[in-house]
């Protein structure tokens, strides 16, 4: 299947969800909605539970982009680990399964594919790797750490700097995490990173 073809399918399920729980919706209304026949979608990712892992993959890596996109923009290291922070929380606002991944907590709507990885018997390498195991909240955490350290590091950093960068970056993350579990009442998550890097700069 052409990729175009394997992102209307999940283009179509990602919308079907807005629209009802994941238990409701139907392989074949998601194959409809994509102009291809049920048997190719299941042809494409096997089963709807396979369907789940590449739409949960997919929006994770979306996010993950997102994140890139911050940490190698223009300016100092505060205002880029600003945005990063800002990105994740309203990343988990505006989509309900990347909230999902970053807090661990899957909705009676939403689906559920298992945690670990599962045996891949797809030909299509997108599924094969949808099929691995899904991050877990640390996992992400983690993810986005690294991304950060990696775009923020100059070269030639010192090794106790780029250690203390990483404490920086997971703090920020972290209170990122925090923000989108319980917003905070005045301000945003902006505030919150700023102050806390003020006290603590990036090396």
């Amino acid at each position: 299947m052409m990729p175009a073809a394997r992102e209307s399918l999940l283009d179509a399920a990602y919308a079907a969800l807005a629209h009802r729980p994941w238990s409701g919706v139907r392989m074949v209304d998601v194959a409809a909605a994509a102009g291809v026949s049920r048997q190719t979608l299941y042809n494409e990712f096997g089963s709807k539970d396979g369907l789940a892992r590449a739409l949960v993959r997919r929006e994770v890596d979306a996010y993950l982009a997102g994140v890139d996109r911050a940490v190698t923009a223009q300016g100092d290291r505060r205002e880029r680990l600003t945005a990063a922070a800002e990105w994740t929380v309203a990343a988990a606002r505006e989509n309900p399964l990347v909230r999902a991944v970053l807090t661990g907590c899957w909705g009676e709507r939403l689906p559920a594919p298992a945690r670990t990885s599962v045996p891949s018997t797809s030909s299509v390498p997108a599924q094969r790797r949808a099929d691995g195991p899904l991050p877990s909240p640390g996992d992400v955490v983690a993810l986005v750490r690294d991304r950060a350290v990696h775009a923020l590091a100059g070269p030639g950093t010192e090794r106790v700097e780029a250690a203390d960068l990483a404490r920086s970056c997971e703090l920020v993350v972290r209170l990122a995490l925090s923000c989108v579990t319980a917003p905070p009442d005045n301000g945003g998550v902006a505030d919150l990173v700023r102050g806390a890097l003020h006290r603590r700069p990036p090396p």
